[in-house]
Protein backbone atom coordinates (compact mmCIF):
# COMPACT_ATOMS: atom_id res chain seq x y z
CA UNK A 1 0.00 0.00 0.00
CA UNK A 2 1.11 3.39 -1.27
CA UNK A 3 1.74 5.22 2.15
CA UNK A 4 1.51 8.79 -0.13
CA UNK A 5 -2.36 8.48 -0.49
CA UNK A 6 -4.71 8.01 2.02
CA UNK A 7 -6.58 4.56 1.96
CA UNK A 8 -10.52 4.55 1.38
CA UNK A 9 -12.26 3.27 3.96
CA UNK A 10 -16.09 2.79 2.83
CA UNK A 11 -18.69 2.23 6.19
CA UNK A 12 -21.31 -0.22 5.34
CA UNK A 13 -24.44 -0.54 7.35
CA UNK A 14 -24.42 -3.94 7.18
CA UNK A 15 -26.99 -6.71 6.53
CA UNK A 16 -28.35 -10.03 7.78
CA UNK A 17 -29.02 -10.72 4.06
CA UNK A 18 -26.08 -12.41 2.09
CA UNK A 19 -27.13 -10.69 -0.90
CA UNK A 20 -27.51 -7.75 0.55
CA UNK A 21 -23.71 -8.46 1.93
CA UNK A 22 -22.40 -9.11 -1.64
CA UNK A 23 -24.39 -6.31 -2.95
CA UNK A 24 -21.96 -3.91 -0.81
CA UNK A 25 -18.45 -6.07 -2.19
CA UNK A 26 -20.10 -5.50 -5.47
CA UNK A 27 -19.95 -1.49 -5.11
CA UNK A 28 -16.06 -1.95 -3.40
CA UNK A 29 -15.10 -3.83 -7.17
CA UNK A 30 -16.69 -0.84 -8.79
CA UNK A 31 -15.06 1.73 -7.03
CA UNK A 32 -11.45 -0.11 -7.39
CA UNK A 33 -12.30 -0.19 -11.17
CA UNK A 34 -12.85 3.81 -11.30
CA UNK A 35 -9.73 3.92 -8.77
CA UNK A 36 -7.53 1.39 -9.68
CA UNK A 37 -4.00 2.86 -7.59
CA UNK A 38 -6.72 3.84 -4.30
CA UNK A 39 -6.39 1.56 -1.29
CA UNK A 40 -9.34 0.76 -0.26
CA UNK A 41 -10.63 -0.93 2.38
CA UNK A 42 -14.56 -2.34 4.17
CA UNK A 43 -16.30 -2.91 7.21
CA UNK A 44 -19.62 -2.98 8.55
CA UNK A 45 -21.18 -0.80 11.62
CA UNK A 46 -23.33 -4.06 12.46
CA UNK A 47 -25.06 -7.45 11.48
CA UNK A 48 -21.88 -8.75 9.33
CA UNK A 49 -17.95 -8.45 9.84
CA UNK A 50 -15.70 -7.69 9.45
CA UNK A 51 -16.69 -4.33 11.68
CA UNK A 52 -15.35 -1.52 11.29
CA UNK A 53 -12.71 -1.61 13.82
CA UNK A 54 -11.30 -4.82 12.38
CA UNK A 55 -11.47 -2.77 8.83
CA UNK A 56 -9.31 -0.24 10.02
CA UNK A 57 -6.88 -2.05 11.74
CA UNK A 58 -6.58 -4.40 8.47
CA UNK A 59 -5.85 -1.21 6.54
CA UNK A 60 -3.22 0.33 8.93
CA UNK A 61 -1.49 -3.76 9.22
CA UNK A 62 -1.21 -3.17 5.27
CA UNK A 63 0.63 -0.01 5.62
CA UNK A 64 -1.87 2.66 5.85
CA UNK A 65 -0.54 5.75 7.26
CA UNK A 66 -3.71 7.89 6.40
CA UNK A 67 -7.79 6.78 6.09
CA UNK A 68 -10.53 8.68 4.70
CA UNK A 69 -13.36 6.83 5.36
CA UNK A 70 -17.19 7.67 3.84
CA UNK A 71 -19.85 6.12 5.19
CA UNK A 72 -21.91 4.34 2.63
CA UNK A 73 -25.24 5.67 3.30
CA UNK A 74 -27.96 7.43 1.28
CA UNK A 75 -29.05 9.95 4.09
CA UNK A 76 -27.54 11.01 7.02
CA UNK A 77 -28.51 9.82 10.44
CA UNK A 78 -27.39 8.35 13.56
CA UNK A 79 -25.03 5.50 11.99
CA UNK A 80 -23.23 8.94 10.47
CA UNK A 81 -23.59 11.14 13.32
CA UNK A 82 -22.61 8.66 15.92
CA UNK A 83 -21.50 5.50 15.12
CA UNK A 84 -19.06 6.51 12.25
CA UNK A 85 -17.03 9.17 14.49
CA UNK A 86 -16.73 6.81 17.37
CA UNK A 87 -15.44 4.14 15.37
CA UNK A 88 -12.57 6.73 14.15
CA UNK A 89 -12.06 7.64 17.70
CA UNK A 90 -10.93 4.25 18.43
CA UNK A 91 -9.11 4.05 15.77
CA UNK A 92 -6.88 6.78 16.89
CA UNK A 93 -6.36 5.42 20.13
CA UNK A 94 -5.45 2.09 18.78
CA UNK A 95 -3.31 3.98 16.47
CA UNK A 96 -1.84 7.46 16.97
CA UNK A 97 0.30 7.59 14.44
CA UNK A 98 -2.12 7.63 11.63
CA UNK A 99 -4.17 10.42 10.73
CA UNK A 100 -7.88 9.66 9.85
CA UNK A 101 -10.18 12.02 8.04
CA UNK A 102 -14.30 11.28 7.63
CA UNK A 103 -16.07 12.05 4.72
CA UNK A 104 -20.05 12.57 4.34
CA UNK A 105 -22.92 10.35 3.37
CA UNK A 106 -23.91 10.31 -0.39
CA UNK A 107 -27.15 12.54 0.58
CA UNK A 108 -29.27 14.04 -1.92
CA UNK A 109 -26.96 13.79 -5.53
CA UNK A 110 -27.81 14.44 -8.99
CA UNK A 111 -26.03 10.86 -8.72
CA UNK A 112 -28.18 9.34 -7.08
CA UNK A 113 -30.88 10.55 -8.50
CA UNK A 114 -30.38 8.93 -11.64
CA UNK A 115 -30.27 5.59 -10.44
CA UNK A 116 -33.39 5.98 -8.68
CA UNK A 117 -35.22 7.82 -11.42
CA UNK A 118 -33.67 4.32 -13.54
CA UNK A 119 -35.34 2.40 -10.98
CA UNK A 120 -38.83 4.16 -11.54
CA UNK A 121 -38.45 4.13 -15.12
CA UNK A 122 -37.70 0.50 -15.40
CA UNK A 123 -41.10 -0.32 -13.11
CA UNK A 124 -43.51 2.03 -14.73
CA UNK A 125 -42.33 1.65 -18.46
CA UNK A 126 -45.82 -0.08 -19.30
CA UNK A 127 -48.15 2.41 -17.56
CA UNK A 128 -49.69 5.34 -18.61
CA UNK A 129 -47.98 8.07 -16.77
CA UNK A 130 -51.37 10.59 -16.40
CA UNK A 131 -52.92 7.41 -13.73
CA UNK A 132 -49.40 6.24 -11.97
CA UNK A 133 -47.68 7.06 -9.19
CA UNK A 134 -44.21 6.34 -6.93
CA UNK A 135 -44.30 5.52 -3.68
CA UNK A 136 -40.71 6.08 -2.69
CA UNK A 137 -39.75 3.69 0.41
CA UNK A 138 -36.68 4.87 3.09
CA UNK A 139 -35.46 2.99 6.02
CA UNK A 140 -37.11 5.37 8.35
CA UNK A 141 -35.13 7.43 11.00
CA UNK A 142 -35.45 8.98 14.27
CA UNK A 143 -33.31 12.15 12.84
CA UNK A 144 -35.70 14.63 11.64
CA UNK A 145 -33.25 16.15 8.51
CA UNK A 146 -32.77 12.36 7.29
CA UNK A 147 -36.63 11.79 7.09
CA UNK A 148 -36.79 15.63 5.73
CA UNK A 149 -34.23 14.28 3.43
CA UNK A 150 -36.19 11.51 2.19
CA UNK A 151 -39.04 14.13 1.21
CA UNK A 152 -37.07 16.24 -0.70
CA UNK A 153 -35.55 13.50 -2.78
CA UNK A 154 -39.23 12.06 -3.89
CA UNK A 155 -39.79 15.64 -4.57
CA UNK A 156 -36.53 16.11 -7.05
CA UNK A 157 -37.40 12.77 -8.66
CA UNK A 158 -41.12 14.35 -9.07
CA UNK A 159 -39.48 16.23 -11.41
CA UNK A 160 -37.35 14.05 -13.36
CA UNK A 161 -39.74 11.31 -14.05
CA UNK A 162 -42.92 11.24 -16.42
CA UNK A 163 -45.44 10.74 -13.06
CA UNK A 164 -47.88 13.20 -11.43
CA UNK A 165 -46.79 12.05 -8.19
CA UNK A 166 -44.07 10.48 -6.06
CA UNK A 167 -45.07 9.73 -2.05
CA UNK A 168 -42.30 9.57 0.28
CA UNK A 169 -42.65 6.88 2.65
CA UNK A 170 -40.78 4.62 5.35
CA UNK A 171 -40.91 1.39 6.42
CA UNK A 172 -40.30 1.89 10.05
CA UNK A 173 -39.39 4.53 12.93
CA UNK A 174 -41.41 7.17 10.74
CA UNK A 175 -44.54 7.77 8.93
CA UNK A 176 -45.72 7.96 6.32
CA UNK A 177 -45.95 4.22 6.28
CA UNK A 178 -45.87 2.38 2.85
CA UNK A 179 -49.69 1.62 3.29
CA UNK A 180 -50.30 5.02 4.37
CA UNK A 181 -48.41 6.40 0.87
CA UNK A 182 -50.19 4.22 -0.86
CA UNK A 183 -53.75 4.92 0.56
CA UNK A 184 -53.09 8.47 -0.40
CA UNK A 185 -52.32 7.74 -3.96
CA UNK A 186 -55.62 6.03 -4.49
CA UNK A 187 -57.05 8.67 -2.93
CA UNK A 188 -55.68 10.78 -5.63
CA UNK A 189 -56.71 8.62 -8.43
CA UNK A 190 -54.09 6.40 -9.27
CA UNK A 191 -54.64 3.46 -10.85
CA UNK A 192 -50.83 2.11 -11.09
CA UNK A 193 -48.31 2.63 -8.24
CA UNK A 194 -44.95 2.33 -8.32
CA UNK A 195 -43.15 1.16 -5.11
CA UNK A 196 -39.81 1.62 -5.04
CA UNK A 197 -37.30 1.11 -2.24
CA UNK A 198 -34.74 4.16 -1.38
CA UNK A 199 -32.29 1.37 -0.27
CA UNK A 200 -28.59 0.78 -1.99
CA UNK A 201 -28.43 -3.06 -0.95
CA UNK A 202 -31.02 -6.03 -0.61
CA UNK A 203 -31.60 -7.15 2.69
CA UNK A 204 -34.83 -7.39 5.19
CA UNK A 205 -36.26 -4.01 5.29
CA UNK A 206 -36.51 -4.40 1.30
CA UNK A 207 -38.71 -7.68 1.43
CA UNK A 208 -40.67 -6.07 3.77
CA UNK A 209 -41.45 -3.49 1.64
CA UNK A 210 -42.47 -5.61 -1.02
CA UNK A 211 -44.63 -7.62 1.17
CA UNK A 212 -46.08 -4.83 3.07
CA UNK A 213 -46.87 -3.36 -1.10
CA UNK A 214 -47.92 -6.73 -2.19
CA UNK A 215 -50.28 -7.10 1.09
CA UNK A 216 -51.89 -3.82 0.09
CA UNK A 217 -51.94 -4.11 -3.00
CA UNK A 218 -54.40 -7.78 -2.52
CA UNK A 219 -57.06 -5.34 -0.23
CA UNK A 220 -57.10 -2.74 -3.15
CA UNK A 221 -57.33 -5.28 -5.89
CA UNK A 222 -58.52 -2.22 -8.17
CA UNK A 223 -55.15 -0.84 -7.90
CA UNK A 224 -52.46 -1.98 -10.19
CA UNK A 225 -49.56 -2.55 -7.40
CA UNK A 226 -45.76 -3.24 -8.73
CA UNK A 227 -42.62 -3.26 -6.73
CA UNK A 228 -39.11 -1.80 -8.03
CA UNK A 229 -35.77 -2.75 -7.52
CA UNK A 230 -33.88 -1.11 -5.19
CA UNK A 231 -30.57 1.11 -5.52
CA UNK A 232 -27.89 -1.52 -6.37
CA UNK A 233 -24.05 -1.51 -6.66
CA UNK A 234 -24.17 1.19 -9.76
CA UNK A 235 -21.14 2.82 -11.23
CA UNK A 236 -23.08 5.75 -10.73
CA UNK A 237 -22.78 5.13 -6.79
CA UNK A 238 -19.34 4.37 -6.88
CA UNK A 239 -18.14 7.57 -8.41
CA UNK A 240 -20.06 9.49 -5.79
CA UNK A 241 -17.74 7.04 -3.11
CA UNK A 242 -15.10 9.00 -4.90
CA UNK A 243 -16.27 11.94 -4.60
CA UNK A 244 -17.00 11.82 -1.24
CA UNK A 245 -13.53 10.93 -0.31
CA UNK A 246 -11.55 13.34 -2.49
CA UNK A 247 -14.14 16.03 -0.96
CA UNK A 248 -12.78 15.04 2.63
CA UNK A 249 -9.54 15.19 1.47
CA UNK A 250 -9.54 18.86 0.63
CA UNK A 251 -11.73 19.57 4.22
CA UNK A 252 -14.75 20.02 2.23
CA UNK A 253 -16.69 17.53 4.01
CA UNK A 254 -20.22 18.68 6.14
CA UNK A 255 -22.51 16.80 7.59
CA UNK A 256 -26.63 17.68 7.28
CA UNK A 257 -27.34 18.91 10.59
CA UNK A 258 -29.55 21.98 10.33
CA UNK A 259 -32.15 20.13 12.61
CA UNK A 260 -30.59 16.80 13.58
CA UNK A 261 -31.12 16.05 17.23
CA UNK A 262 -26.73 17.13 17.16
CA UNK A 263 -27.79 20.85 17.93
CA UNK A 264 -30.52 22.86 18.73
CA UNK A 265 -33.56 22.97 16.26
CA UNK A 266 -33.90 25.98 13.31
CA UNK A 267 -37.75 26.30 14.36
CA UNK A 268 -39.45 24.25 17.22
CA UNK A 269 -43.39 24.72 16.75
Amino acid sequence: MSTDRPALLVIGHGSRSPHGVAEYWDLLDVVRRQDPSLAIGGGFIELAPPDLDTAIDDLVAGGGRSIVAVPLLLLGAGHLKDDGPEALARARARHPGVQFGYGRALGVHPLVLDVAGQRIGQVMSDCSAEQSAVVLVGRGSTDPDANADLHKVARLLQDRVEVPMVEPSFVSLARPSVADALERCRRLGAVNVAVVPYFLFAGILVDRIKEQALAWGDEHPTIGVRVGCHLGPEPAIAGLVVERYQEALAGEARMNCDCCLHRSPLLCL
